[in-house]
């Protein structure tokens, strides 16, 4: 069933999953829109979509939804790589509108889940050959959800990992601590807007991705995360005080 929905103010679009598409990604509640019509015609959806985004005066879609790759998303799996139909750009939609869809791969079965969305946005690479595709690396998917026998990386080699990322890309080399700083209060306003959204996914994302920032400012600065971390534990360790109105605040020295 294929539903047209109006955010008023906002928009108008088309979707398979309501809770999906217009509640976890866009943060709209039930009661913040209504849906116009449904249908389980795409022809007839898709139709209706671009006449009521003029009528209503919002931005009509370049392309009529029947025409989007994700309405029968087909990911192409080889030993290597799994396949999105799409850009990165227009992935994080695509993959919410197809939760639970599954494909075989060299390493079993694969699904989307609300879950590893965000890892997959994390890791996916657009497709050399192809602009209009992305990719992900089986393996790496696979020992991320479904290998239950590795043990899991030690925090310490995560930060390891994140600085080697970092200096295989040159960040170290022609970044500095001023332009990480700019990108870590970026990086707490899309917080703020995930939590004001209760967007699930989006909050793990920004939490990680300001985790990064910080280890590669430390770094930047002359010192490791671990040892900021340690600095700050020895201070708060043996700090006290009291919860007020759901803030900790320390007793007075």
């Amino acid at each position: 069933m294929y539903y047209l929905y109006h955010i008023p103010g906002k928009k108008i679009g088309v979707t398979r999953n309501l809770k999906n598409r217009v509640t976890l990604m866009q943060g709209y509640k039930e009661t913040e829109y209504e849906v116009l019509e449904q249908s389980d015609d795409i022809d007839y959806i898709s139709d209706r979509e671009i006449e009521l985004q003029k009528s209503y005066g919002y931005k009509v879609d370049l392309k009529k939804y029947k025409n989007l790759n994700f309405n029968k998303m087909k990911i192409n799996a080889t030993e290597q790589t799994s396949t999105f139909p799409c850009p990165v750009n227009k992935l994080k939609g695509q993959l919410m509108d197809n939760v639970g869809l599954k494909w075989q791969t060299e390493f079993g079965q694969f699904e989307i889940t609300e879950k590893n969305i965000p890892w997959i946005m994390q890791n996916v690479k657009t497709s050399m050959f192809n602009n209009d595709r992305s990719y992900i690396y089986n393996k790496a998917f696979y020992e991320a959800y479904y290998n239950t026998d590795h043990t899991p990386v030690k925090t310490d080699e995560r930060f390891d990992l994140i600085r080697n990322w970092a200096a295989t890309r040159g960040l170290y080399q022609q970044g500095n601590p001023h332009t990480q700083y700019v990108k870590l209060q970026e990086e707490a306003g899309e917080l703020a807007k995930a939590l004001l959204k209760n967007d699930q996914p989006e909050i793990v994302d920004a939490i990680g991705d300001m985790v990064v920032v910080l280890t590669n400012l430390a770094h930047l600065q002359g010192y490791d995360i671990e040892y900021c971390i340690d600095e700050a534990y020895k201070v708060i360790a043996a700090r006290t005080g009291k919860m007020i109105n759901g803030t900790f605040v320390k007793d007075a020295d």
